[in-house]
């Protein structure tokens, strides 16, 4: 057993596209659109299809915003420099909700930055000394 994707439900799809391709260097993967459901499925990753974890970007057509709700957390990516991360976020004019730096309760560097859909993004630096 392998995890294929998770699904994030998005009120603009062209926005949410530019910003997991464009801010955080997703390859688009697959795109299909279902006119009798009025609904698209959009899936973007980091690696192949075949043996990479995805996220699936679902756009129905009629609704342009949705509550998060209490029970989502976030999304975690590996970095190599979480400052330098959150410096490219900055740059392409997205949020950064929580700057780099130093786990509360740890040691590990962190940083969280948000979607267009008020999506948590967060980044975890690798450990430079493994």
């Amino acid at each position: 057993m392998r995890m294929l994707h998770t699904m994030l439900r998005v009120g603009d799809l062209d926005k949410s596209l530019a910003f997991y391709q464009d801010v955080l260097g997703m390859k688009l993967l697959r795109r299909e659109d279902f006119p009798g459901g009025r609904f698209t499925l959009a899936f973007v990753g980091y690696g192949e299809e075949s043996n990479s974890t995805m996220l699936e970007l679902t756009y129905n057509w009629d609704t342009h915003a949705y509550k998060l709700g209490t029970g989502y957390g976030h999304i975690a990516i590996g970095v190599e420099d979480a400052y330098a991360a959150c410096d490219a976020v900055r740059a392409k004019g997205c949020r950064v909700t929580r700057e780099a730096g130093p786990m509360q309760h740890g040691t590990t560097v962190i940083a969280f930055v948000e979607d267009p859909d008020g999506y948590k993004i967060e980044f975890i630096q690798k450990n430079k000394s493994a």
